[in-house]
């Protein structure tokens, strides 16, 4: 069944989440914008633009005057200044002005550079989101984050510009690979170890069809996740307090990122991220680890393997993880915030570490990062 949610910023309406199963209802709702006097550019990339731009622009074309189209080399080692000097590029051939709008097809890297480049050309265009992979419908499509990385910093340079549109077409996740979806399954398992204690309990009952990937379930899952998301970006919409709740596993993430030379994919880690800092916290019994360890089976590829190392093992990856995270401040400075759980699951009605104190910032600068245990 097809879900509709609408997001606010600073009081007032700011746009609406569609979740749907095809994209029979895209035109439709792209209509309610009103967008038919202006031009379109669709931004997508190689991987994406061979199975959804031809339907995509399709269902899109009556809804502008001029529809035109970009595809980007895929990748996470591609989002940077220069493939954002594409779309500008592309933008200003076709004569776009501030009215105009550019639509993100694709994951977290095409919606994150679409989004800056809608953020900064001509000092600000509108943008619609159409997530195709699991970790973008989920979180990084919500909440009008947009960056791209510089050198070896993880988004670095960014802005927060709010989309008007997202549009999640739950089929899409079929055509994932393995690792892009275990990818997903971590940001589906962060929002609810930060957030719901049903959320959770919800995904340990529905682990055999989300391996599958029943789309009643996926219709769901994302469904959840998206209220988690907004009731956090609504209260906090430019990360200035709550918003940080949603770093948890992002630090120590980042850090994996860059001393892995980007070898694994973000979601990836982010679920070694909350491994890493479950270990950290050191508040969390072997039996609720255990809990969580086995629900993040359905993300194996993201966890499974480091999850059965011995402890010892564990230990020297995060000493190794904190010290890049160090080497990695996007501030500049040796602190770092890492976002851990404090609290016992089974005392915990609501989550396990929403905004009533169920999560503590702690700051590790470098020397006493060297030396977790």
């Amino acid at each position: 069944m097809a879900r509709e949610l609408d997001v606010m910023y600073q009081g007032a309406f700011s746009y609406s989440i569609y979740i749907e199963e095809s994209f029979a209802g895209l035109a439709a709702a792209v209509e309610t914008l009103g967008l038919r006097e202006r031009r379109a550019l669709i931004v997508t990339d190689a991987h994406v633009a061979p199975l959804y731009l031809e339907e995509v622009r399709t269902a899109l074309r009556p809804c502008f005057c001029e529809l035109h189209e970009l595809v980007l080399v895929p990748g996470e080692e591609h989002k940077n200044t220069d493939s954002i000097a594409e779309i500008y590029a592309a933008a200003v051939e076709a004569s776009f002005d501030r009215n105009d709008v550019f639509v993100a097809l694709g994951g977290g890297v095409v919606g994150d550079m679409t989004g800056f480049a809608a953020a900064t050309y001509m000092r600000g265009i509108r943008f619609i989101q159409i997530p195709t992979t699991l970790l973008s419908q989920v979180d990084s499509s919500i909440g009008g984050k947009t960056g791209v990385d510089f050198r070896a910093y993880k988004n670095m340079v960014g802005a927060f510009h709010m989309p008007s549109l997202v549009y999640s077409n739950v089929a899409t996740l079929r055509s994932l690979d393995a690792i892009q979806y275990a990818s997903g399954m971590g940001e589906v398992i962060k929002h609810a170890l930060i957030r719901s204690r049903d959320y959770f309990d919800y995904l340990k009952a529905h682990q055999a069809e989300l391996e599958l990937r029943d789309m009643a379930v996926l219709m769901e899952t994302v469904y959840q996740s998206n209220l988690i998301k907004r009731a956090v970006v609504e209260v906090d919409p430019t990360e200035k307090g709550e918003r940080q709740l949603l770093n948890f596993g992002h630090t120590l993430g980042h850090a994996i990122e860059k001393c892995s030379n980007f070898s694994y994919s973000h979601g990836q880690c982010v679920a070694f991220g909350c491994l890493a800092a479950m270990q950290i916290s050191g508040t969390m019994t072997a039996a609720e680890v255990d809990s969580i360890e086995r629900l993040m089976s359905v993300s194996r590829p993201a966890a499974g393997r480091w999850t059965r190392r011995r402890s010892s093992r564990r230990r020297g990856r995060i000493r190794r993880w904190t010290m890049g995270m160090c080497a990695s401040s996007c501030s500049g400075s040796s602190a770092r915030p890492i976002s851990i759980l404090t609290c016992r699951m089974r005392r915990c009605s609501r989550g396990f570490g929403p905004s009533c104190r169920q999560t503590e910032n702690k700051t590790w600068r470098a020397g006493r990062a060297l030396s977790v245990r």
